[in-house]
């Protein structure tokens, strides 16, 4: 039997001004609803270690640019990312769109979700063109998308592990259970199934990954834009940093991150406090809660241990 949930009780005013930031950060336009169709499932169980983990805004912002420090590491998604997006003009709305379809990926009913993952299929045959070293690339390159699910699944459940709570090995491997059936709707069948595979896709990518000043310029761009609120905005660094010190130490060293963006003791303290009390906090808007609502589970269902 699941116990009585832990879970943050806020006075009502400040509950709907952190509810109504986040709705506004992820769907300023309101163009998905998660609570629609009624009882449609998603491609994940609500039971699954997904549905749990990613309700947490705080690590699976820290997992996502850990995610993409290590796909920057590789030239050809490198170069497939920032030649052909929005992200260094417009950094706001390609976050909100890149945040928008992990949760849909996850938490949105499953003819939603499979029509979205289609549509970005469908971009991405069309983003071709060479890295600033000669070599060509293609979005939809197997091997490529293979090594996007891989940093995908290692950022977001590393962040989980390291600031909010410790994952078993059963949870761990279960979160590849889940993923697996995702990644191949996004063409990425080699995708690790298990946490070998993993460790030998690392293995195999580490001649592959190389320093780039994109890297710096990703993480300066994400300290300046406009994500938390002006009073809180200094803390995006410390949030960064947190997301930095989640890879494996021979990438920090790669990709020259280790001294210039390390977390200190008091930053760490203030990410894990942060990180679980965002797995504590109920906000009514957000995909999660949403989407146990259009299974009619109740709010809390997820925060319950």
């Amino acid at each position: 039997m699941l116990d009585t949930p832990r879970i943050i009780t806020l006075p009502r005013p400040l509950q709907n001004q952190l509810d109504g930031f986040a709705r506004s950060l992820l769907q300023p336009d309101h163009s998905f609803d998660f609570a629609t169709p009624p009882l449609e499932p998603a491609l994940v169980s609500p039971e699954s270690v997904s549905w749990r983990i990613f309700k947490n805004p705080v690590s699976v912002f820290i997992g996502g640019v850990a995610a993409v420090l290590l796909e920057f590491g590789e030239p050809r998604v490198r170069d497939g990312v920032w030649q052909h997006s929005s992200f260094r003009t417009d950094p706001l709305t390609r976050l909100q769109r890149t945040g928008l379809a992990a949760m849909v990926t996850i938490y949105g009913a499953r003819s939603k979700a499979e029509a979205m993952i289609a549509g970005v299929v469908r971009r991405h045959d069309r983003v071709t063109g060479r890295t600033q070293e000669g070599e060509a690339y293609h979005a939809n390159d197997p091997a490529l998308l293979d090594w996007v699910q891989a940093t995908a699944g290692f950022g977001f459940t590393q962040a989980y592990h390291a600031y909010v709570r410790h994952l078993t090995k059963g949870e761990r491997s279960a979160l590849f259970t889940e993923s697996f059936p995702i990644a191949r709707l996004y063409g990425a069948t080699g995708a690790p199934a298990s946490q070998a595979e993993l460790d030998s896709l690392f293995d195999a990518m580490k001649p592959r990954l190389v320093a780039s000043p994109i890297v710096f310029e990703f993480l300066e761009i994400m300290r300046r834009a406009p994500i938390l609120p002006a009073p809180a905005r200094p803390m995006q660094k410390v949030l960064l940093k947190a997301a930095v010190a989640i890879l494996p130490s021979w990438v920090q060293e790669r990709l020259g991150l280790r001294e210039r963006w390390s977390l200190n003791p008091v930053e760490h303290a203030f990410v894990r406090a942060a990180a679980q009390a965002g797995d504590r906090l109920i906000l009514p808007s957000s995909p999660a809660v949403q989407s146990c609502r259009r299974l009619g589970l109740p709010d809390d269902y997820l925060y319950r241990r």
